[in-house]
Parts: C-alpha cells; structure tokens; sequence
C-alpha cells in the first residue's frame, strides 16, 4: 500500500488505497496537485487537519465557504462546508475541495432563519452518552435518535454512571424498551474503567469512526480519556443540585483510539432541533407509526376518536403516554422544519432562476464578455 494511504488509514481513509467511489476519483482527478486530509478540528477561525495519526496543522478554507449563502460574490450554507470528520483536499496549507460525505449527523441551527448544521461527518457510528443520574432524560434520548437516523450511521445509547450507588440500571434500560425495540443497542457502563468500556469494542474497530453525543456532563469527555489510556480531554464535576455539568469540550476534536478506531468528542449540545429531513418510522417511532395506520379513520388525532388503535395501546400499557407526547411533539417540529427547509429551497430556485433572467438581459444589452 501506498504509505500516504497507510497513514490516511490510520485515521479513517474508508479504502486500502486509491478510492473506489467514482465522485472522490473525479474530485481528486480535478485537483492532481492536491493530496487528501481530513478535517480534525473546526473552530470558529478555520480548520485544523491531518494525514496521518500525529499532529494536524490550520489550512485556509475555501473562500466561499468565508462568505453566508446568497452573498452576491458566492457564497455557501453552512451546511455545505466542511466539519469534523470530513475529508477534503488540499494544496499547501490551502482546502481546494471537499470530497463527498458518505454519512453524516445534523441538526437545525439556533436562530430564527432555517440553517443546518453538520455535528460530524463520515462516521459510522454514533455513541448516544447519557448519564445513569439527573442526566437521564429518555425523551431527550428519543430526540438524539431521530436525528441520527437516515445519516447513514449506527446510534448506540451509551448510560454513564452506572457505578453511582443510586444507578437503577434495569430501570433505565426498561425505560427505554421504546429505543431497544428498534434495533438501537443500549449499554449500561462506568465511563472511569476500561474493562466496562470494553463493551463498546464492536462498534471502535480499526478504520471506524465514532462520534460522541449528549449533554454536558454526562461523561463523554471521561470516556474519551478511558479510551485513550490517558487524560487528554479535560473533565469537570457535575452540580450536584441539577447532575448539569460545565462544557469541558469546547470544539468538535477527532482523535485516533489505539484500536485503530476514530473518535470525536462535542461539545453539550443543549438545543436539539430538527432539520426537517428527518423520518419519524425510521428514527425510533415505526411502532407508533405502525399503530397509527391500524387506526379506524384516516385523519385520526389519536385524542378521542372511535377506535384510535394508539390511544387503545396506551390504555392497554402497552405505549408509554409520555413516549408518545414526545412523538407528537417531535412530529409537529420536524413538519415546520420541513416547510422552512421547503421555502428556503424554493428561495433559491428562485433567485437562481432571476439571476439567470438578469445575466441574459445584460448580455443582450451589452453582449457577451
């Protein structure tokens, strides 16, 4: 193997050697001067990078990508440019291209425009983390699995703490019957020792990469350090008032696990909101979806209607009343995020149709140049 490839290896590169996806081949073909990194570190500044399992070093973004979406000199969403885990060719200290994404994890930006924002990209793995204390929170867990589905990468739900004298495991595990039964592994660990971890070897083999989610405090940082050997990722105390914790992680970091295996530390994520790309069968609920279509009237509301089969499985004990108030709370928010990330498509045919409209009015004006 080419050792340029073996040390990409080292850190992800999905292939022994050259890619076998005809998009990578003609991006990389269109820059021959240009060599594969990938993206490590995305601060607000720019981006750090690397080739190889040792340090990264900053390179410039591409212009574009300095400048919001619509700008009258070209601009990109946010979405568009590169996060962690991306991987992107560069010439020099310079990005000239970002090479298509096999997976991603998104979420719907804070503000009151739409916006998307890309978590972590090309990974095969997300490691839902929630601690086993005031941390617990299943409908939050419910809200961090329908974002993970459909971006192409297998969620885990990973409950820390489970060593505190006051962790009820198999209450929280059954708390989560909802999550186990679509095919969503749950495991119960003490972040601090390495042989509970263990149990997350399946899913950090050599070549994967993982992402790590959740709330501030809830261990993700402490089990980075476990995976590590060693405390690289400062940690904190969580207050004991609320289990909240302070945000030890300040940027998105992928750092090479001595498995083989890629992991990337975030920051507590507070606001988790839908892109509007989202499926509510495939992230967590085909179960309510299923029930749904059992029920007697097509536009059933699942209040009072005769021969709602949802409000039947509830009174049944067989769906859990505030599971299914999540549902409907989630359904309403990805159906509005659906309609803005609709307008917003439709902004854009529009102005890219006007544009051509002006383009071709100053041509025949004053000819082309």
């Amino acid at each position: 193997m080419n050792p340029a490839f073996t040390a990409l290896r080292i850190i992800g590169w999905p292939w022994a050697g050259e890619p076998d996806d005809p998009a990578w081949r003609e991006a990389m073909a269109a820059h021959p001067q240009a060599r594969p990194a990938r993206v490590v570190e995305q601060h607000r500044s720019g981006y750090v990078v690397a080739e190889g399992p040792g340090e990264g070093f900053t390179v410039e973004s591409l212009p574009e990508w300095q400048r919001p979406a619509g700008y009258r000199k070209g601009g990109t969403s946010v979405e568009q440019r590169a996060a962690v885990g991306d991987w992107v060719l560069i010439d020099g200290k310079r990005i000239v291209a970002l090479l298509p994404r096999r997976s991603a994890i998104k979420r719907g930006a804070a503000g009151e425009h739409y916006k998307q924002q890309v978590i972590a990209a090309n990974i095969d793995t997300v490691l839902v983390v929630c601690g086993l204390d005031g941390d617990f929170n299943p409908r939050r867990i419910e809200r961090y699995l329908l974002l993970v589905h459909g971006g192409g990468a297998q969620p885990v739900v990973v409950l820390t703490k489970a060593d505190k004298d006051d962790s009820d495991v198999p209450a929280a595990i059954d708390a989560l019957v909802g999550v186990a039964g679509q095919d969503v592994p749950v495991l119960a660990v003490n972040a601090r020792d390495r042989d509970s971890v263990a149990a997350l070897e399946p899913w950090l083999q050599a070549g994967m990469t993982a992402v790590l989610v959740g709330s501030s405090g809830a261990g993700k940082s402490t089990l980075t350090n476990t995976l590590l050997g060693s405390d690289k990722m400062k940690t904190a105390d969580v207050r004991e008032s609320d289990a909240r914790g302070r945000h030890t992680t300040t940027h998105r970091a992928l750092i090479p696990l001595p498995s083989g295996a890629c992991l990337i530390d975030t920051p507590g994520m507070r606001e988790l909101k839908p892109t509007g790309e989202e499926d509510l069968a495939e992230g967590g609920f085909a179960d309510i979806e299923a029930l749904a279509e059992q029920c007697r009237f097509r536009d059933c509301r699942h209040d009072r209607e005769p021969g709602c089969a949802v409000r039947a499985a509830i009174e049944a004990g067989a769906l859990d009343p505030q599971r299914f108030a999540n549902y409907l709370k989630l359904r309403d928010e990805v159906a509005g995020a659906a309609d803005r990330l609709a307008t917003r498509l439709a902004q854009k045919a529009d102005a890219k149709v006007q544009g051509k409209a002006l383009h071709k009015r100053l041509d025949d004006k004053y000819g082309k140049h």
